[in-house]
């Protein structure tokens, strides 16, 4: 078949690269100028994981990732107030665990594909029009094409979910927070494979240090803080300003950085994934959140799913769109009812809240304690079915 994919984040790239394998004619849309860059660093373990193992490329996802071995909070003069040991997370997953930047997973996959499937950079579907077993397509540029299907991977703000899609289908649910992320060269304070932060009602500031003298910094903060008017970094100036520990630097780093990742932390509730011979796979049909942990594996995991039971079919598209739904949507809702749950921990809104989130680190100390209440929480409760493809 010929398909279109919107989107060359993670899902994009990882369905065409299982498409491709499968004898199908893919082309990859993307409204970026270029591939992304930066972002922020996620942790990668889980189904995607195995996915990304079976595409032989985990070896390099691991060589681009990081092995951090502390999660350390600090007050605001930089002290230690409590911290976990990552090792935890190596001994729950036995091993099959990194920290890489969610762009450096995107590259290593569209790599795999770049020569077996044509790339539009600087695009995107701007209209879709279904006719029986064909999808007339146009493109805010490029000349429209019919194709077989059309799969939106892109991303929380979907433009193929709303081409596709009506308004009521697709419920928004904000978990209470906004994110911003940046990269800078040549940060004065490194504390290597550490992952430091601070802390404050409702916000939180946090620092891991890269390769290359390069430092990622993340900032989240409750939406109660939220101008819609104000401009991502002089909004990050008023909502932190004061906040003690390395803010001043952080501040000072970011009015430099060359990009800035800023967004609303949602998650998208949908019925349906599918209609007709259009599917939404990742974060443009059911985004999980930052807070998951996990969503950059569970997209790949998705689009796995989705090429796989294409295959399985044998070309019935319904059959295929309704089996990728019956296998993904309860263990998808999971792990977004997970999220919702753990986001209110990430910057609590008051003193108490913070001061009972690090008592909470601390008890993580108790022998056998971590490693039971993580690992229950890194259980991938699915199957994940070999299509032989």
């Amino acid at each position: 078949m010929r398909i279109v994919i919107n989107g060359i984040g993670v899902a994009g790239p990882a369905l065409a690269y299982w498409l491709t394998r499968t004898g199908h004619e893919v082309l990859l849309v993307e409204t970026a100028p270029r591939l992304r860059s930066g972002g922020y660093v996620v942790d990668f373990w889980g189904v995607g994981y195995d996915v990304v193992e079976r595409m032989g490329l985990i070896d390099e996802v691991r060589g681009l990732g990081y092995q951090v071995h502390e999660v350390r909070v600090v007050d605001r003069l930089g002290k230690k107030s409590a911290g976990l040991d990552v090792d935890v997370f190596h001994r729950v997953t036995r091993g099959r665990f990194t920290s890489v930047r969610r762009s450096d997973i995107s590259a290593t996959m569209y790599r795999a594909v770049e020569n077996k499937v044509e790339t539009i950079f600087g695009d995107s579907v701007a209209s879709i029009d279904q006719e029986g077993s064909r999808v007339h397509v146009k493109f805010d540029h490029a000349p429209p094409r019919d194709v077989d299907l059309v799969i939106g991977a892109d991303g929380l703000h979907s433009r193929v979910r709303r081409l596709a899609f009506a308004p009521q289908e697709v419920v928004e649910v904000p978990l209470g927070y906004h994110i911003a992320a940046f990269e800078v060269e040549g940060y004065p304070s490194r504390d290597e494979l550490v992952y430091v932060s601070h802390s404050l009602p409702g916000r939180q500031i946090a620092r891991l240090s890269l390769r290359d003298d390069r430092t990622m910094c993340l900032l989240i903060f409750r939406d109660e803080y939220m101008d819609e008017m104000a401009e991502p970094k002089a909004l990050m100036h008023r909502v932190f300003a004061g906040a003690g520990w390395e803010w001043p630097e952080i501040a000072t780093a970011m009015d430099r950085a060359d990009e800035i990742y800023f967004d609303t932390v949602a998650q998208i509730h949908m019925p349906r994934w599918t209609n007709g011979r259009v599917a939404l796979v990742g974060d443009a049909g059911a985004c999980v959140s930052v807070m998951a942990g996990e969503g950059t594996g569970l997209a790949i995991f998705e689009a796995y799913v989705l090429a796989g039971e294409l295959h399985a079919a044998g070309g019935d598209v319904a059959r295929a769109f309704a089996q990728y739904e019956q296998r993904l949507m309860p263990f998808v809702r999971a792990k977004q009812r997970s999220a919702a749950k753990f986001a209110s921990s990430i910057a609590p809104a008051t003193s108490l809240g913070l001061h009972f989130r690090t008592l909470a680190m601390k008890l993580m100390r108790i022998p056998g304690l971590a490693d039971f209440a993580i690992g229950r929480s890194f259980r991938d409760e699915i199957e994940s079915p070999d299509y032989r493809m």
